[in-house]
């Protein structure tokens, strides 16, 4: 099975390219950006050795679902899909801050949390909380976007608007569609027996107005737990049933490696990597409720590049 790990296009009106952990991104003119969400898999900040099959197509696609699924609440940046690893969308200036939303204390939250933080990004989180725990209501963790190789870091809504970084303005529009979008991603998960744990959105702005960019309520942007068994296994202590890429991570740990200087990322074996390729189909197939079909092609590139030109034309 072949992977996508690394593109370098140039398309008529290309005037800028972004690689980013996962996607590679082409500015067309000044209008349009050629997202190309490739099969590389990036954890605890640090794009592993090799690419998982079938990935990158995987991920674009649950976005699209997602923002096909959310445009009564707000603008999106999508214009179309003309390829399964592919979203062309409108240019717009991001904003250099993630917005996490939270519905229950896991993961890194939890980490801080057990450390004795009991206030992440300003928001208070109470005594006496259990991992994967429900929150009594969602709370919104930013982070900064870190560029490439370095980690983002925590920021309060505070720190934000003191900063520059967004308007008070603004960030409370950007607060109202993140409540907004957790809201309709929860109630989407519900009907296929899914929590959405926690996710982020990332927005941008274009002529005055704001929109969501990016992906949104994929595995790698989102942490689901199945709620089939939630209530019993919170009650017992006992790790929930996730679908997220928490599994590539808990890998991770297991072999030493957090991303921390001197650390070296574990052998990534065939068999490991089919095995997070499944994984993933299984991710895609409960999140949308559809079979997910492998687009096979000898040449993944070349069939990328065909369609995005033949959609510029």
């Amino acid at each position: 099975m072949e992977a996508l790990t690394k593109t370098d296009f140039n398309f008529k009106g290309q005037t800028s390219v972004y690689h980013g952990k996962v996607r590679d991104v082409y500015s067309i003119g000044n209008d349009k950006l050629v997202m190309v969400a490739t099969d590389r898999i990036s954890a605890f900040d640090v794009i592993l050795p090799k690419g998982i099959p079938f990935k990158g197509q995987m991920l674009n696609q649950i976005a699209a679902k997602f923002l096909d699924a959310t445009t009564d609440i707000c603008p999106n940046w999508k214009l179309a899909t003309p390829d399964p690893m592919v979203t062309v969308g409108i240019r717009c200036e991001g904003y250099p801050v993630e917005m996490i939303v939270r519905g229950y204390l896991c993961g890194s939250a939890w980490r801080s949390y057990k450390a004795g933080a009991r206030e992440i990004c300003g928001v208070k989180i109470p005594d006496g909380m259990r991992e994967n725990q429900k929150f009594p209501t969602p709370i919104i963790t930013p982070t900064t976007k870190a560029e490439i190789g370095e980690h983002d870091a925590d920021i309060s809504k505070e720190e934000i608007i003191a900063k520059g970084l967004v308007s008070k303005e603004e960030y409370e529009i950007l607060e109202k569609y993140t409540m907004a979008l957790f809201e309709r991603g929860t109630e989407m998960a519900a009907k296929r027996g899914l929590i959405l744990v926690d996710t982020k959105y990332e927005f941008g702005k274009k002529d005055g107005k704001i929109y969501l960019m990016d992906e949104i309520h994929t595995p790698d942007s989102s942490r689901y737990f199945y709620s089939d068994g939630y209530e019993e296994r919170f009650k017992k202590g006992e790790p929930q049933k996730q679908l997220s890429k928490e599994f590539v991570r808990e890998w991770l740990m297991e072999n030493g490696f957090q991303g921390k200087e001197g650390q070296k990322v574990p052998e990534m074996t065939e068999a490991k990597v089919i095995e997070i390729s499944d994984r993933y189909i299984e991710l895609y197939e409960h999140i949308t409720g559809e079979k997910f079909c492998k687009e096979q092609s000898e040449d993944i590139a070349k069939r990328i590049e065909k369609n995005i030109t033949d959609y510029l034309k």
